[in-house]
């Protein structure tokens, strides 16, 4: 917004406007006819003026000149869009104005994956995002981002009084996570969109369109379950060293960037409080939660992690993700066990402190070593209800 507002000059009327000059960029917008007339009458206009210019020049000038109605029309347009993200984000996606919506925090998570999605869901080629997406994520993001401007905490600062004495006094400053991790997304986003502006000039693989025959997709055709992807050619005799070294080297960037991300996303939701909904539907003990088939497996006398997930059937992504949903239930209760001091709680249990925590050191090895191994494993029923409850 600050980048589009830059460029009016409001006269705060209408004729004002159309009789004003108003500076645009680097440039400057002609003054409308009533105002050229007068100045014309009382020989005032510059050297520049397009009317000291030949006829085939002033043409060419005018040709060069912002238009002022486009310029307003994308202003206002920009500023009814953002009224509407704004109002969604106030009544919590409910725009029927029933109270029915969810937390202003959900909300505004939900807008930053749904716009991220809808851009990046598009590109499905190397090559450079077009100026329309590009200016589009930038512009909508920071819209979304400058909510947690607002997002803050009293810190305490010193300040100096007329009499010359120090005193002490709170003054608001972002909230510390914030202030860490939105700086450090915005640089991946920038590496992000680097790697596809380094394709920009590359001749040496293309893609084919989507109504190429059988006949020109030849061995390239897909395979995999990816079908929606593009098919891409490469010349017969292969890339070129430089082109691999170049792909090479943008495929571990782009993974230390997804590392970065993933780890900056985990560390949050380790930090969110967990939700009473969540602790409800625990069942009273971690043996329940396991199984007692996992159950004995975690807590023999001598556990090893690797072995026990190599006779775990991990085959499938929802087993995966089940195993791991019944680990980070373990843990939860185990924790709140530890941490309960009411000897009557319906928590208690005979296990004693130390064996309980020992259990607990187990099933966050197991828990570490599949998030590992299985990265990109859809997030947790314990994940999932920090977010949605998140406040």
């Amino acid at each position: 917004m600050v980048g589009t507002l830059g460029l009016f000059n409001f006269r705060g009327k209408d004729e004002k406007r159309r009789s004003k000059s108003m500076s645009v960029g680097n440039g400057s917008v002609l003054e409308g006819s009533a105002a050229g007339n007068e100045e014309a009458a009382d020989g005032t206009q510059g050297s520049d003026h397009p009317s000291d210019l030949p006829e085939s020049d002033q043409n060419e000038k005018l040709r060069q000149i912002p238009c002022y109605e486009d310029l307003c029309h994308d202003f206002d347009s920009d500023m009814e869009q953002m009224k509407e993200k704004f109002a969604k984000l106030l009544l919590g996606e409910d725009m029927s104005g029933g109270g029915k919506g969810v937390s202003s925090a959900l909300a505004l998570s939900n807008a930053i994956t749904n716009l991220a999605a809808s851009v990046f869901g598009e590109q499905s080629r190397l090559e450079p995002m077009t100026a329309e997406r590009k200016s589009r994520w930038r512009k909508e993001i920071d819209w979304l981002l400058s909510v947690s401007d607002c997002i803050v905490e009293f810190v305490p600062s010193q300040q100096k009084a007329k009499d010359g004495s120090n005193m002490e006094i709170m003054v608001t400053k972002q909230r510390f996570d914030l202030l860490m991790n939105i700086p450090a997304l915005r640089t991946l986003d920038t590496m992000l969109l680097d790697c596809l502006d380094s394709f920009k000039d590359q001749d040496e693989f293309y893609y084919l369109s989507k109504d190429a025959t059988d006949e020109e997709k030849g061995n390239s055709k897909r395979k995999d379950d990816k079908w929606w992807l593009p098919t891409v050619k490469v010349p017969e005799q292969g890339l070129s060293d430089a082109a691999k070294k170049n792909l090479q080297s943008q495929r571990e960037a782009m993974t230390q960037v997804l590392k970065a991300a993933m780890s900056i996303n985990a560390q949050v939701l380790t930090e969110m409080e967990i939700p009473e909904n969540y602790l409800d539907s625990l069942p009273k003990n971690g043996r329940a939660s396991l199984g007692d088939s996992t159950y004995r497996s975690i807590t023999v006398e001598f556990f090893d992690p690797n072995q026990f997930l190599a006779t775990t059937d991990l085959s499938s992504e929802h087993k995966i993700l089940d195993l791991k949903n019944r680990i980070e239930a373990s843990i939860v209760i185990w924790k709140r066990k530890m941490h309960q001091k009411d000897g009557k709680s319906a928590w208690s249990s005979a296990v004693s402190y130390e064996k309980r925590e020992l259990f607990e050191e187990r099933a966050e090895t197991i828990l570490r070593i599949l998030k590992h191994q299985y990265p990109g494993i859809p997030q947790s029923s314990l994940d999932i209800s920090k977010i949605q409850y998140n406040r």
